[in-house]
């Protein structure tokens, strides 16, 4: 018997806002969600670990267009770090490098915190997706072969102590793009003379997108096909905070035949929309010229009908 045919991928548009179980790579979390949509072409914002649970937004046909719009968001974390123990990855799933007594007090432990609120500079771990010479790091890694890094510039803008119990430490971190939370735990651990690594990692936020909003992977299996459309967060979800550009039709049809338009305001990107309906995203230069940076592919439909 031949094996029963998959039904045609479907065209599907908008924003998934999953909550990422541990132990799923984010590709994996992504192309589970792709089945159950059935989505003809679906992308992530940017990966998590296995170990890290949390906010992994997922991008479906005309949002994918859009998904490097996060990379350059803050991001927020609960991380857990644990003390007396340095691992060759920074985190439970390396290897244990060294052992060492704790004896730190709470006052200790929030004193060495402060240290790393604001700009510091960060060496990037080996066991990271950067590449070198084409290869991810983390190949190098685990051939052995440790390669130089050059530390990059990264910002802490919040770090708070939620619990201290025994050797392990609950943080919350709010911090800037390109920051790993990894290095920021084995650094604590140098700081207060006993090592640490990451032992668990939550991500909580990015730019104003929270955890809070998401939905867990098994919840999203166990719905209706119809419920789990419902789910998804419209084009523009990723680009909330960028001001807003009303078109009128005129100015619409123009934008959409690449075309730049007048408008007043500041410099920079904008979003683009006409009678309310998403076009796009643009670029404001000083000199009052409103251009196309990239357009949805409904955005010529939606504004032939207001024209």
């Amino acid at each position: 018997m031949n094996a029963p045919r998959r039904p045609p991928r479907r065209c599907v548009d908008g924003v998934l806002l999953l909550d990422k179980p541990l132990g799923l790579t984010s590709n994996a979390a992504l192309q589970t969600a792709r089945r159950l949509y059935n989505a003809a072409k679906a992308g992530h914002t940017g990966t998590l670990d296995p170990l890290a649970t949390g906010l992994l937004p997922l991008c479906f046909g005309e949002a994918t267009k859009f998904a490097g719009e996060l990379l350059e968001a803050d991001k927020a974390y609960d991380a857990t770090i644990r003390l007396g123990i340095t691992t060759d990855s920074a985190d439970a799933e390396g290897q244990v490098l060294a052992t060492r007594p704790v004896h730190v007090t709470q006052a200790q432990v929030e004193a060495v915190l402060s240290r790393f609120c604001g700009e510091l500079m960060q060496v990037p771990p080996m066991h990271s997706a950067l590449k070198r010479d084409g290869k991810p790091l983390y190949e190098y890694a685990r051939q052995g072969i440790t390669v130089e890094r050059a530390p990059r510039r990264v910002c802490i803008d919040a770090i708070e102590l939620r619990d201290m119990t025994g050797d392990l430490l609950r943080l919350s971190v709010d911090c800037s793009k390109g920051t790993y939370i990894r290095t920021l735990a084995e650094d604590i651990g140098e700081a207060l003379g006993c090592g640490a690594h990451l032992a668990a990692l939550r991500r909580t936020r990015i730019g104003r997108l929270r955890v809070e909003q998401a939905v867990a992977l098994a919840d999203l299996e166990a719905l209706a096909p119809e419920r789990r459309d419902a789910l998804l967060s419209p084009l523009d979800a990723l680009l909330d905070g960028l001001p807003r550009a009303e078109l009128d039709g005129v100015d619409a049809v123009r934008l959409c035949h690449g075309q730049a338009v007048r408008w007043n305001g500041p410099a920079g990107r904008w979003r683009a929309y006409t009678g309310g309906a998403f076009l796009g995203l643009c670029e404001l230069g000083a000199d009052g010229w409103l251009s196309p940076r990239r357009l949805i592919v409904t955005a010529s439909e939606n504004s032939g009908a207001n024209a």
